[in-house]
């Protein structure tokens, strides 16, 4: 669909083994609620009123996407991933006309509290200034750059620091320019941001929720599934999705 509708797709990359959560299957495909994490977070995407289509970069060797609900979702195209991330969201660009898709999302698979509100924030954001952004909470705490020994040389001045978050929103050709020029010139790329301040293209900070969590670690499984019922139980109703 056109982006002009309003109907924007998102990439997922979905290919890692998330080794820091010690389990036996890929983090995405753990549960919350008997409902995998992958799908808990297409879900919230695609109920969004913006977004019509979620690509997928799924692992090369993946068992596990069948068996969700997902896999026979007319709105969910899937790709084969790489062995980074950078790889698994090119893999997903190149699947997108960027004359038909002038904006593109990019969003981690184990993101699934992202809330309607801020989607609709970072959307319109980047379609009124005409530049691409990210979701990003300003840090609050004291930040301690540290040298090889764990000691601490420096706090580091707080107030224009931001945690990214993800979406971040970019303009399907930029973005895909960036990535491939990036890794063409060996740039380590963190995140779609980092291949877009290489090139020099603007990337605005838009204000997120602070419980768009990133599920990496097994304490944080418990702690999105607490987000979830908050939000699905409407409590409070200013915090939830829309």
């Amino acid at each position: 669909m056109n982006n002009s509708t309003g109907h924007f797709t998102v990439v997922v990359p979905a290919a890692g083994v998330g080794k820091r959560m010690r389990s036996s299957c890929p983090k995405q495909y753990l549960t919350i609620d008997n409902i995998t994490i992958l799908e808990h977070t297409v879900q919230r995407l695609l109920s969004h009123d913006a977004i019509s289509h979620v690509i997928i970069a799924l692992g090369e060797n993946d068992e596990y996407f069948p068996s969700t609900s997902l896999a026979n979702n007319p709105n969910i195209s899937c790709v084969v991933g790489g062995k980074e991330r950078v790889d698994s969201v090119l893999s997903g660009l190149k699947q997108l006309n960027a004359l038909q898709h002038q904006w593109v999302l990019v969003h981690d698979s184990a993101r699934p509290c992202v809330r309607h509100q801020d989607l609709t924030r970072l959307i319109n954001y980047c379609l009124e200034n005409d530049h691409g952004g990210l979701l990003a909470t300003p840090v609050r705490d004291t930040m301690k750059q540290a040298n090889t020994a764990q000691l601490v040389t420096v706090t580091l001045e707080r107030s224009q620091m931001w945690h990214a978050l993800t979406p971040q929103m970019y303009k399907t050709n930029e973005l895909t320019s960036a990535i491939t020029s990036a890794l063409a010139s060996g740039i380590s790329i963190t995140d779609e941001s980092s291949a877009m301040e290489a090139l020099g293209y603007a990337s605005g900070l838009v204000s997120g929720s602070s419980d768009n969590i990133k599920i990496t670690q097994p304490e944080d499984l418990f702690l999105a599934e607490f987000i979830l019922n908050q939000q699905i139980n409407n409590l409070p109703s200013e915090a939830v999705c829309e």
